[in-house]
């Protein structure tokens, strides 16, 4: 996964569904901090962490890491 993809796309899904990142970090189970930190391309996140997006957000893996352009799962 490459970090600056990751970030792009958690932060693009998370604007575009009018999250703060406490919110999505209280939706998901982790601290805002973490989602600052995933965001600025800082910190990669956990295996258990991409699944909670991927599934909060409803896209696939592939695309929460950059590995595809498709969200569809």
């Amino acid at each position: 996964m490459l970090r600056e993809n990751f970030s792009a796309r958690i932060t693009e899904l998370r604007k575009e569904s009018n999250l703060t990142q406490e919110a999505l970090g209280k939706a998901i189970g982790i601290s805002p901090d973490a989602i600052y930190t995933f965001e600025k391309g800082k910190r990669l996140a956990s295996t258990e962490t991409l699944v909670a997006l991927a599934d909060y957000f409803n896209v696939s893996l592939d695309y929460i890491t950059g590995r595809s352009d498709s969200r569809e799962r």
